[in-house]
């Protein structure tokens, strides 16, 4: 899934950066229309979460979390990284905890 600039990527490609914790970015290799397709079923099931939610639906809701978490995968955000240089995974961590936290200070300030 393609990340919004607003948010720093870490210069591997691997993490984007929202307050401070890292979110592992999509698998680069995926082909365009199968990342499509993967986002496309990922945002179905991000609205059929608030659907969910608004109709105080718990099954409805587990179901649709179920289908986030499968596209998630398939598009290499969560389950095993995509990578395949022995890196470790820093997917949710602070920045500030990982060997990325010297980089993210060096950032030049927003505004």
């Amino acid at each position: 899934m393609s990340t919004p600039r607003q948010y720093p990527v870490t210069p591997d490609g691997r993490y984007f950066v929202v307050k401070g914790r890292l979110w592992r970015m999509s698998n680069p290799d995926l082909a365009a229309d199968e990342r499509e397709r993967l986002v496309k079923q990922l945002m179905n099931a991000r609205r059929r979460v608030g659907v969910a939610l608004k109709a105080g639906d718990a099954s409805a809701e587990r179901s649709a979390r179920a289908d986030v978490d499968e596209a998630k995968h398939a598009l290499g955000e969560r389950g095993p990284v995509w990578w395949d240089d022995g890196a470790p995974d820093f997917n949710r961590h602070m920045v500030a905890n990982t060997p990325y936290a010297l980089w993210y200070r060096e950032l030049p300030a927003e505004g």
